[in-house]
């Protein structure tokens, strides 16, 4: 971000200063055994956006100690958030809300990826997916490697977000993930993007087809 404002600085005079203001974020998530790189699946890569999405539920507490839980919804090409609805009781019907709102927005998705709760594997998931005609694509029982990208940014939720807040209702609790939602896609750069905000990878991939659309068309016309 700081070489994006025209700022050059080298990485260990950035880890300094993140010391000496208690920046430094200490995920506490156990290291993996390495025997997780050998595992298989019958995974299928996205070679576009919209082509696969990945889902999962996230939880927390507010301050009062009542629980919620968060629905959320990425694209596994361009890493965007594309929902975290946040709700006390989320089951299957809000499932299947947020998914059809997202498919009236966006399109439908050829497959989902998702674990085997009852909340994606229930009957209402299973017509939702069987009507628009949609894979859902479940992980193995215990493998939730399985399911990485949703896995990796359910852990910078916990970590930017959940982690540094203080909910003091479902409210709030909305405001603010809605606000690190608006900041993880339009400013947190992405390594996997190049180092691209989720948004301005998407832009760059349509500026991309506009001048091969451009250059292409014309041509095709004056062969005709």
């Amino acid at each position: 971000m700081l070489k994006r404002e025209g700022f050059h600085v080298n990485k260990k005079r950035v880890q300094r200063l993140y010391c000496l203001e208690v920046l430094q974020l200490r995920p506490k998530r156990p290291r993996r055994n390495v025997s997780g790189a050998h595992r298989k699946r019958d995974y299928i890569p996205s070679t576009g956006p919209n082509e696969a999405w990945a889902m999962d539920f996230v939880a927390d507490q507010l301050s009062t100690g009542n629980k919620f839980g968060i629905l959320t919804v990425v694209d596994t090409y361009t890493r965007e958030c594309l929902a975290a609805d946040v709700g006390a009781r989320l089951r299957s019907e809000n499932v299947v809300a947020t998914l059809t709102r997202l498919c009236q927005e966006r399109g439908v998705p050829q497959r989902i990826y998702c674990d085997n709760g009852s909340e994606f594997a229930g009957q209402m998931a299973d017509l939702w997916a069987y009507t628009n005609k949609v894979t859902l694509a479940f992980s193995r029982p215990g493998k939730p490697t399985d399911n990485a990208y949703i896995e990796s940014f359910n852990g910078s939720l916990r970590d930017e977000c959940l982690n540094c807040h203080w909910f003091e209702s479902l409210t709030d609790a909305k405001l603010k993930i809605e606000a690190w939602k608006n900041d993880y896609n339009k400013s947190r750069p992405h390594q996997a993007l190049n180092n691209l905000p989720p948004l301005q990878f998407v832009a760059s991939i349509e500026n991309c087809i506009a001048q091969f659309i451009l250059r292409v068309v014309p041509k095709m016309g004056a062969c005709h």
